[in-house]
């Protein structure tokens, strides 16, 4: 597949008045072009701040790259000019931000908010824009698009103004598309429809989209690949299937044990003890050692290396050197290693569930 983003060895830190927090510890993955990468953490593991370190909208007085490089279309993005970056954002990446009532001004109509990215980087006609930015309003859903064009954002309800938030975003077919939780501030039956629009859209227009979200039901039903962040780091990567059905990092063990589901009768739902680390002073090893049951003494000591589980599966755990204890995952753990082959509880029931 092609690569259309590559993010290599990531550093980067904030200067703030209590010290240097050092919010990105060496951050590796791939984007392919056409696919779904969801990103997935608990509050403060770094997910926003590595996607806004891609479209460099962190202030530059206090976040400084430490190390690594961004490369789209061979440019590495840490090191373009503000002049040079302002061509690319917006134009090849675009991105949905979380509150709909936070992204569109309320003082200018919808359609001059859509018109906007069309007539800086496309340079047509102000008809020709209006006309794109009404189809653009149709195609996510917005009914009756040609006389709503001229309405202000406060007309329309939540999930509406994330339609036109998403529209705003396609105005220029980016190659990549990066959600920060679009359908967090949005009830359920909402959310679906914006996580059913988002999986048309990228059918049509063939964009790669990087997906950040906390809530792993949503992840199920869009992402192609998963990558689980913790502290700063990337601690788990794989497809879709592996990283639900034969998670490897006792991290991603806890995020799938806390999901409520329909099959398990359990009176408390389980919860990750403990707090994330304080990333002005980063742990010496792994990260989240001190709130793991599944802790080994070299975890204290040394940050686990990536060990390879399949051709497109990564953890960083030393559970998975070949000198480690082999340690039982939670029960509803099993049950989902149960399913998946390759797994050694797959081969120990024939697939038995």
């Amino acid at each position: 597949m092609t690569k259309i983003l590559q993010v290599k060895d990531l550093e980067l830190s904030f200067h703030t008045f209590a010290g240097e927090v050092k919010a990105i510890r060496g951050v590796n993955f791939d984007l392919n072009k056409g696919e779904t990468l969801a990103i997935v953490g608990e509050s403060g593991s770094g997910k926003s701040v590595t996607t806004k370190s891609i479209m460099r909208l962190l202030p530059e007085s206090s976040s400084e790259f430490k190390n690594g490089e961004i490369l789209f279309n061979g440019k590495d993005l840490t090191k373009l000019p503000e002049q040079e970056m302002q061509k690319i954002r917006g134009k090849d990446i675009s991105m949905i931000f979380q509150d709909p009532m936070t992204s569109l001004n309320p003082t200018m109509t919808i359609g001059k908010q859509v018109m906007e990215p069309i007539l800086k980087h496309q340079k047509v006609s102000k008809a020709k824009a209006r006309k794109v930015a009404i189809e653009l309003l149709a195609m996510v859903g917005i009914p009756n698009a040609e006389n709503r064009y001229k309405m202000y954002p406060h007309q329309f309800s939540g999930g509406q103004r994330q339609r036109i938030v998403i529209a705003t975003a396609l105005a220029c077919n980016p190659q990549i598309l990066i959600a920060d939780e679009p359908t967090t501030a949005l009830d359920v039956t909402i959310q679906a429809q914006i996580l059913e629009l988002m999986k048309d859209i990228q059918k049509k227009i063939d964009t790669s989209i990087i997906f950040i979200t906390h809530d792993l039901g949503v992840v199920a039903n869009v992402a192609d690949r998963v990558a689980v962040m913790y502290g700063g780091k990337i601690v788990e990567i794989g497809t879709v299937d592996e990283i639900f059905y034969n998670p490897q990092h006792p991290y991603t063990w806890g995020l799938l044990s806390s999901m409520p589901s329909m099959d398990v009768n359990e009176e408390k739902l389980y919860a990750i003890p403990g707090t994330p680390p304080d990333l002005l002073f980063p742990p010496k090893g792994d990260a989240f050692a001190l709130r793991s049951e599944y802790a080994l003494q070299i975890d204290m000591e040394e940050p686990p290396p990536f060990f390879q589980v399949s051709e497109t599966h990564y953890a960083a755990t030393w559970l998975l050197h070949p000198q480690a204890p082999q340690v039982e995952p939670p029960a509803a753990i099993i049950e989902r290693m149960r399913t998946f082959p390759g797994s050694r509880y797959y081969e120990a029931t024939g697939g038995r569930a």
